[in-house]
């Protein structure tokens, strides 16, 4: 087993908003990942995937709407929220991260899946339709892009890596309340809590340099593959919402991507929405279950 951190579970008691019971998928390689895992089995299951520097935190606002009517399964990336942290950066990659949701899917055999993606979650996540449409009907999308590798990286994303490589021990919670002027202390407290000091912040430190750069960098292929998928071949139905004042995936972003998925809808535009746009998400969640 590769040698990573297990953030003790004390960390997670009491956070605001936050009540679900933790489930595990057990890797080989002994890495244990988790995932929340609620709502009714009966018909649609929600895949909700955060992206870098949070956890399946983020989508409380949704989960409960989601859940109403339907399943929810909402996974912490491996290095975020209760899933292990390999202590050592370079055990991050683009596959690493794609290839545990795939074991994921399978081991749980989900189907009937609304995929919800946002940051790195759609980075990641819009690359696993292609591998299994039929386990894929509906997509809502947020505040992401494909990382296909052929065009310059957004001056705003520039900035945020930079910023991220300059604070190897980031202020989770600072920069939440800065994203996120509405949120409480303790619900900015709950964003760090998975992170007791910055050995457990590799998978956050990692992220940032994994986005694809250049035609050839790991996961780009892949993503330009997806980006196809998207324009030729998908056959759900779809949904995008746009947080607007995003200095990071925002607007331009969003609208070149929006013409990359094929027969999706005039986006929803969230004019008070940031880059973490699930923190105003339950309106959103309430239309997408309407219209999906």
């Amino acid at each position: 087993m590769p040698t990573a951190l297990r953030t003790p579970d004390d960390r997670f008691q009491d956070l605001p908003g936050w009540d679900y019971a933790p489930s595990y998928h057990q890797r080989p390689d002994g890495l244990r990942l988790h995932y929340v895992d609620t709502g009714s089995d009966a018909g649609r299951t929600w895949l909700c995937l955060h992206g870098q520097p949070t956890w399946s935190y983020l989508y409380r606002r949704m989960i409960p709407v989601f859940s109403r009517t339907d399943r929810v399964i909402a996974p912490d990336f491996l290095g975020f929220g209760r899933s292990d942290k390999p202590a050592d950066e370079a055990a991050y990659s683009f596959d690493f991260h794609r290839q545990i949701l795939v074991e994921l899917i399978e081991a749980l055999d989900l189907r009937n899946i609304a995929l919800v993606v946002q940051d790195w979650g759609g980075l990641v996540g819009l690359t696993l339709p292609m591998a299994m449409p039929d386990r894929f009907e509906a997509l809502l999308v947020m505040n992401t892009t494909l990382g296909a590798g052929d065009g310059p990286l957004s001056s705003g994303f520039l900035d945020w890596r930079a910023f991220s490589n300059r604070n190897p021990d980031m202020d989770i919670a600072r920069l939440m309340q800065r994203a996120c002027p509405h949120l409480g202390e303790a619900e900015a407290a709950a964003y760090a809590a998975p992170f007791p000091d910055a050995t457990y912040k590799a998978g956050v430190r990692a992220f940032p340099n994994l986005v694809p750069d250049r035609p050839d960098a790991p996961g780009a292929a892949l993503s330009r593959q997806a980006r196809e998928f998207w324009r030729e071949a998908w056959t759900g139905t779809s949904l995008m919402a746009i947080g607007m004042k995003d200095p990071v995936l925002g607007p331009p972003v969003m609208r070149d991507l929006h013409a990359q998925i094929r027969n999706c809808p005039p986006p929803l535009e969230i004019a008070e929405g940031g880059h973490f746009l699930q923190e105003w998400g339950e309106s959103i969640a309430r239309i997408a279950s309407d219209t999906l």
